[in-house]
Formats: C-alpha cells, sequence, structure tokens
C-alpha cells in the first residue's frame, strides 16, 4: 500500500489538515461503511438474532486478539472495555486500596487516569514533571516510591507535551506493580506491554476506531480483583444461592457488551494500518516540530511520541481560527499549549497548512 492509498482511506483528509489524533483518530471510509451496514441490517433483521450472537462472539475475539497483537500481549491477557479510563477504573477498584496506601503518579497524567487515581482512596505522591528534562523522569519518579507504594501509575506518552515517561525502567527499578495509560502511544508508537502489570488502550484514537472502544491488558489476571463484573465475567452462575464463576482469563474483565456496530467497525480499523505506519509518524512528527521550531517554542522532547505542543496567545482562540482554515488542532485546556497529532496519514502538506494558518 503506497502512501496516497493509505491516506485516501480517510475522507477528511480531502478537505482539512487533520491533525487532532490525539483525540480522536481520523475515520476511515471501511469503518464507516461497516457501521452503517450493521445498523442497516439491524433495522431490517432486529439487532439480535441466534446466528448473529455467535458472530457477535466471534467479533469479539477477532478484536481481541488484534488489539493483543498490536501491544505484544496474549489475548488471554486482554480485557475489552469501552475507553481507557473504564479500564483504569477496573484496576483500582480491583485492587481495593485503603488510604494507608500510596500510589505513586506524575503531574501531567490525564483527568482519565487521575480521577479515578483521585476516587481510589489511597494517598497520592505525585511527581512534578512538567518543567523537568526528560533525563531526569526515572529519578524522580523513583524517589517517590515508599515501603507504603501500591502502584506507579503513568502514561505512556503524556497528553499535554508528547513527552515518553520511561515506565519500562520505572517498573525495574522500583519492583512496584505499574499501571500505564496507553492512549497516546498504542496505534502511534511502537509498543511491548508485556512488562506491565496493566497497559490501557484508547482505540478510538490512534487505531482510528469507533467510539467507546478500548482495552485492558492485565500481566496476571488471577491477581486482580474482579470488582467491576459484567455478564460477561462469569462462566456460570448459581441464582439460587448467589454465586458465580469467574472466567479463566482476563476476558473476565470485559466491562460491556459492545454494540455490534462498533466491533464490526474496530475489526475493520484494525486492518487500515500499513506496515510502515510506525517510521511514517515518526518521520512527520520529526518534520512537524522542526517546521514550528522555527516560529514557536516547542515544549515536545524530538524522537518521543507523536504529538507536537507549542507555546502560543489564546490557544483556544486560535484553535477556532485554525478551523476556519481547514486545519484541525486542539489546545491543552489551562495551559498556553497547541497541540498537532502526527499519524502515519500526515503529510507535508498538512504541516505547511498548518504553519500557514498559523500566520
Amino acid at each position: 500500500m503506497t502512501f496516497e492509498e493509505a491516506r485516501a482511506q480517510f475522507p477528511v483528509l480531502e478537505r482539512f489538515a487533520y491533525l487532532n489524533a490525539g483525540t480522536f483518530g481520523p475515520l476511515a471510509r471501511s469503518v464507516a461503511d461497516v457501521m452503517a451496514a450493521e445498523q442497516q441490517r439491524a433495522l431490517a433483521e432486529g439487532r439480535m438474532n441466534s446466528p448473529l450472537f455467535g458472530r457477535w462472539l466471534d467479533l469479539r475475539e477477532r478484536v481481541r486478539a488484534g488489539i493483543a497483537a498490536t501491544i505484544g500481549v496474549p489475548p488471554e491477557r486482554l480485557a475489552l472495555t469501552s475507553s481507557t479510563t473504564e479500564a483504569c477504573n477496573v484496576v483500582l477498584l480491583g485492587l481495593g486500596l485503603d488510604p494507608g496506601d500510596e500510589i505513586v503518579t506524575t503531574d501531567s497524567e490525564h483527568p482519565g487516569l487521575m480521577l479515578p487515581l483521585i476516587a481510589s482512596g489511597a494517598t497520592l505522591q505525585i511527581t512534578p514533571t512538567r518543567e523537568l528534562d526528560p533525563g531526569d523522569l526515572l529519578e524522580a519518579v523513583d524517589a517517590r516510591v515508599t515501603p507504603r507504594t501500591k502502584l506507579i501509575a503513568l502514561s505512556h506518552v503524556t497528553w499535554t507535551t508528547g513527552t515518553a515517561l520511561p515506565w519500562r525502567e520505572v517498573r525495574e527499578a522500583t519492583g512496584v506493580p505499574v499501571l500505564v495509560d496507553g492512549a497516546q502511544s498504542v496505534g502511534a508508537i511502537p509498543v511491548d506491554a508485556s512488562p506491565a502489570d496493566f497497559y490501557t488502550v484508547s482505540s478510538q484514537k490512534w487505531l482510528c476506531g469507533p467510539d467507546l472502544t478500548g482495552a485492558l491488558a492485565v500481566a496476571d489476571p488471577d491477581g486482580l480483583r474482579l470488582a467491576m463484573p459484567s455478564t460477561l465475567s462469569q462462566r456460570k452462575i448459581d441464582l439460587g444461592i448467589g454465586t458465580f464463576e469467574q472466567r479463566e482469563n482476563a476476558d473476565r474483565f470485559d466491562t460491556s457488551f459492545t454494540p455490534m456496530g462498533s466491533l464490526e467497525g474496530l475489526a475493520a480499523a484494525l486492518e487500515l494500518h500499513p506496515d510502515w505506519r510506525y517510521e511514517r509518524a515518526r518521520e512527520a512528527t520529526a518534520n512537524c516540530r522542526r517546521l514550528l521550531a522555527q516560529r514557536f517554542e516547542v515544549v515536545t522532547p524530538p524522537d518521543h511520541g507523536t504529538l507536537v505542543s507549542f507555546r502560543t496567545d489564546d490557544p483556544a482562540a486560535k484553535t477556532k481560527a485554525l478551523f476556519d482554515r481547514g486545519v484541525i488542532v486542539r489546545d491543552i485546556p489551562g495551559t498556553d499549549l497547541l497541540r498537532a497529532s502526527c499519524g502515519w496519514w500526515t503529510s507535508d502538506d498538512d504541516l505547511e497548512r498548518l504553519l500557514d494558518a498559523l500566520g
């Protein structure tokens, strides 16, 4: 597949320089088509029947295997969720932490991770990282670890500046279980989640999947209490005495009956990505960073993720003005940052449009 052929899968790119996959990835025509076809089928044939239920189960396992392969874990260690936030809640509720327990995290985390951490009841040890040199991150996080630390929770790539955090090194240095927010990494950069105790996936971003699709990798399913059971969590249930038998693998943590159309769309999205996607995304990000650095203060370190954040006056107003000129980016609330997301579909022309629109 050529770059032009791969890019042609996304109709939005015909009109816009779409640089916002860190929020939602562009929607491919094939993904939208299969989702629409499923809605039409449901309209004509009913939303569920016996043959369809079998296909629904098969699709779940197909999607599970596809995401698992993308992050380098066995399918039996992957649960399907609706988001990274839901996956974080599955972990934190399952750990059953108390106020005397501690969680080490950073001040660069997304609310989707930070809010579940706050609600967990544990004491948070928050590592200041916003002004820290990337080379000092490991030492800074390690300094917060105490004998009461039960979990280290941090992003693989921060949503604010696109900085890659050294979660593997933290796990090796401390021996403390890690929960990794993979929202800005999976589908954007190569990921091997196997060393992580818990690793979350947001499928609607860099994987270009439908809304409300995600996953959670659990290294040891038996080591995490099932605190958010769904109907899918059980192999069998005894309603008479009020007991149930959990499923054997991480699928016990599956959180909901993902709609058939969403499964169809996610399965199609997982087939979009060319073999050269990571190399191309890395090149586009480097080019974006180089161009912006000629005129703006870029806060994203080189050779980290695929986000490029830079300082500007009134970023919220600039986001709206850029949209009017055919460029889609986002601002980071509470900061002076604009953020451009560079995917494998990002062209040199997209980046030139961004620079021209910035004036």
